[in-house]
């Protein structure tokens, strides 16, 4: 059976996500649960938080993937992007004859609809901006929808189905499914738009910088004339892609005047930093955020332009931005122990690795802050950013890497070095280390910090239990 419309579905109908533990796919699934689908899902590594949100709404994840999963035969399944057309279970859907569809295009058909959809866009800062977008809209009483990458702790869930007319939701550029090779936001019916970074990533699908741009230069042809987008100005990359919009309301935003909103920092400590914005040189307000870095200031300024733009009240955009607490991580604190501070953050891509390693080292300047990094996405374990990942280190106390997550599919020729990494730090007088594996690394810091210390981990995957072992290895020191 050729790809199926989910509209055609009768409530009540058998949903089977394919994939359901990524941070999309999860997110749907509620969205579906929501509405009265029945529905299950399959997956081979699951880990928290989506496979913790899946287990409190009582969905049940069969694992690994394989054909029996699909005995029940289900009305239709939604097909992730980690599925390949050689995958057993995808291949016993085709066998059966089962209707399905890719989940960017459930989401466009079935819950954006024909709603006030902002994308939000990017190489970087896409769930933290589309998490404080989600509640300034709920604190401007829109009522939004909303679907993020991650878990808001605002909200406590990755989703939320509509109960108005604004649908906020997350555009990813990678490709949609193995039978839809377009990039997610193109299903996203977009008719708002923030582009915070235009950065090559993605090297499994991307093979080179221009292939990148040439996506999102299509999102900016689908914003409608009678739509908006407000992109980061201070990156040339981004201004050319953003020349490319259709829509009169096109404003840059960033931290220099070249831009139509600016951003001012006036001070910044450990609990909050204050700032002011101006929109061509008129005071659109002061702002406090619990936020700190230079790239979340831009994702809050970006908020506050798109709330600006369409005359939302500031009072409450303030107010929002002063309670805004933050996505499960995103630089979240996990708590202390031992006296060591330990911090969680989703970095991978270079860029930032070294933005995050900044803003924790300038929040807390008097503290030692160990930095931990596992190359895991799909291209920190490839070669192309070997060099870049010296520079998004030079800055950081002491340094300990991973060895790069499975790269058993990766020619040996572009494989990334966690060794050559460490290498080149220690050959530029930083204090670098490689590790086998995160129980060595646990067993490091243990031994290392002293109270007062910070941890920071980076890592966009499971890391081996790392956090709950690192966490019990440091309130063993204290016993």
């Amino acid at each position: 059976m050729p790809q199926a419309s989910i509209n055609d579905l009768q409530q009540g109908s058998h949903i089977h996500l394919m994939g359901i533990c990524g941070t999309a796919m999860a997110s749907l699934a509620g969205l579906l649960k929501d509405r009265g689908f029945k529905v299950t899902g399959s997956d081979s590594n699951p880990y928290p938080p989506m496979s913790t949100q899946l287990e409190n709404m009582g969905i049940q994840i069969q694992k690994p993937y394989k054909k029996e999963n699909l005995s029940m035969k289900p009305d239709f399944v939604v097909v992730g992007n980690v599925i390949s057309a050689s995958n057993e279970e995808a291949q016993e859907m085709v066998r059966l004859g089962l209707p399905f569809c890719s989940l960017p295009q459930a989401m466009g058909e079935a819950i954006i609809e024909n709603r006030e959809s902002f994308v939000i866009s990017g190489t970087h800062g896409k769930t933290t901006t589309t998490s404080l977008m989600s509640w300034v809209a709920e604190c401007c009483g829109l009522q939004p929808g909303f679907l993020i990458g991650g878990i808001p702790k605002n909200f406590n869930q990755s989703f939320r189905n509509p109960a108005a007319n604004t649908f906020i939701i997350e555009g990813d550029e990678y490709d949609t499914a193995y039978f839809d090779k377009v990039p997610k936001f193109t299903h996203y019916r977009p008719r708002h738009v923030v582009l915070t970074s235009v950065e090559f990533d993605h090297a499994d699908i991307y093979k080179n910088f221009d292939e990148v741009k040439s996506a999102f230069v299509k999102l900016m042809t689908l914003v409608p004339s009678s739509g908006s987008v407000v992109f980061w100005g201070d990156d040339q990359n981004v201004r050319a892609v953003a020349e490319h919009s259709k829509t009169a309301k096109t404003f840059s935003y960033g931290l220099t005047e070249k831009n139509d909103y600016i951003a001012n920092i006036l001070s910044a400590d450990t609990a909050e930093t204050q700032f002011e914005v101006k929109f061509r040189q008129q005071l659109v307000g002061v702002f406090n955020t619990p936020m700190v870095g230079r790239f979340n200031i831009l994702n809050a300024l970006a908020v506050v332009a798109q709330a600006h733009i369409h005359n939302w009240d500031m009072g409450k955009v303030s107010e929002a931005l002063r309670t805004f607490g933050g996505v499960k991580r995103r630089q979240e604190i996990l708590g202390e122990f031992s006296g060591v501070l330990l911090i969680e953050d989703f970095a991978h891509h270079p860029t930032a690795v070294k933005e995050t390693i900044h803003a924790i080292q300038g929040k807390y300047k008097d503290r030692k802050v160990f930095s931990i990094f596992e190359p895991r996405s799909a291209t920190s374990r490839r070669k192309v950013f070997q060099k870049d990942y010296v520079e998004a280190f030079k800055e950081a106390h002491e340094i300990l890497i991973a060895k790069a997550f499975d790269q058993g599919k990766i020619d040996e020729d572009n494989r990334f070095s966690s060794l050559e990494l460490v290498q080149d730090l220690c050959s530029q007088g930083k204090t670098a280390a490689e590790f086998e594996s995160a129980d060595l690394i646990v067993e490091n810091i243990a031994a290392r910090s002293k109270s007062g210390d910070i941890v920071l981990i980076m890592s966009n995957g499971g890391f081996d239990g790392i956090y709950e072992k690192l966490i019990n290895r440091l309130k063993l020191k204290n016993g």
